[in-house]
């Protein structure tokens, strides 16, 4: 009976410490947004400012991550897959393609299409492990849905094109790589190890991309304008690196390994609520009642997908 009750109490723990990991990297993912659209007024390319963020998050992260392989550098080499597909799938393809999309489509369209990803994560679960979804869970995810339609607030309609859903569609990708990977531990491959990893390989891809000139790069030192703010440029952009990349990226990897991937995926929707207060903050654009209601749906969502979730959720790829 001992064994029980502490087991529980385990469980709780791991729970309470994963939503709390989930919801501190849902508002640090949420801030990049606003921030990212003061420097894009002010004349920086979207690609440049996600360089940036990304390489300088890699940067804030590496100490630790030194420390954290205890001077087994094997560790990189047998895992070498694994770094290269989180930099490639969670930061290149999730981030690249977003910005190629809203390129070609409204911005909420995209968003639409991207965070969707937690459907993609409950497919592979089922194709791939065999972990059906059940009642709860395909409720859960309905209703988070329906709150994410109302929170982006797309009853006006707005455009589409073919070449924009296309790109929209590789960053949700994307962003199902990066909690199906997140969740994924190798060789016990620390979380904030794979952070700085796929970081600096998803910062030198964009980087690399930006010079064959998929996405353009163009950068100015002019100051930055907010809601009745002005700031130097490199206050956003210290604060992308440190909290939207550093502290964003090594949180949800600790969510979804305490979570599952699966939970993890459908807790970080709270990313668009948080990214909708923001911009209210910061930008002037304040939240219509439907979009709080659509809040409220998305967390409705999560908790109705926890009851769903099995005790073990095996997510390795």
């Amino acid at each position: 009976m001992a064994t029980v009750t502490h087991d529980k109490a385990v469980a709780s723990n791991r729970l309470r410490s994963g939503l709390l990991c989930a919801a501190l990297s849902a508002t640090a993912f949420g801030l990049s947004g606003p921030l990212a659209r003061g420097l894009f007024d002010a004349g920086w390319s979207p690609a440049a400012v996600v360089i940036v963020r990304v390489l300088l998050g890699a940067l804030v992260l590496l100490p630790a991550a030194v420390l954290q392989l205890r001077g087994d550098w094997n560790l990189l080499r047998r895992n070498a897959g694994l770094l290269a597909g989180y930099g490639l799938l969670a930061v290149v393809t999730a981030q690249l393609c977003f910005f190629n999309a809203v390129a070609h489509m409204d911005v909420a369209v995209a968003l639409l299409i991207e965070y969707t990803s937690p459907i993609a994560v409950v497919g592979y679960l089922w194709l791939r492990h065999r972990q059906q979804p059940g009642r709860a869970t395909v409720l859960g995810a309905a209703i988070g849905l329906i709150g994410l339609v109302l929170v982006l607030n797309l009853t006006a309609g707005t455009a589409t094109s073919p070449v924009g859903i296309a790109w929209a569609m590789a960053s949700m990708v994307g962003g199902a790589g990066y909690f199906i990977l997140s969740a994924h531990a190798g060789d016990q491959v620390p979380g904030t190890v794979l952070a700085t990893g796929g970081l600096l390989i998803g910062g030198l891809g964009i980087l690399i991309a930006g010079l064959l000139g998929v996405v353009p790069l163009h950068a100015t030192t002019a100051s930055v304008t907010y809601q009745g703010l002005t700031v130097d440029w490199w206050t956003p952009l210290l604060t992308l690196g440190v909290v939207t990349a550093a502290i964003s990226y090594v949180t949800g990897i600790a969510a979804t390994r305490l979570l599952g991937s699966r939970l993890a995926s459908f807790a970080a929707l709270a990313e668009v609520v948080a990214a909708i207060l923001f911009s209210w903050a910061l930008l002037g654009q304040a939240p219509a009642p439907i979009q709080l209601l659509g809040g409220a749906l998305i967390l409705t969502g999560v908790v109705v997908v926890r009851l769903g979730e099995p005790d073990h959720d095996t997510t390795a790829p």
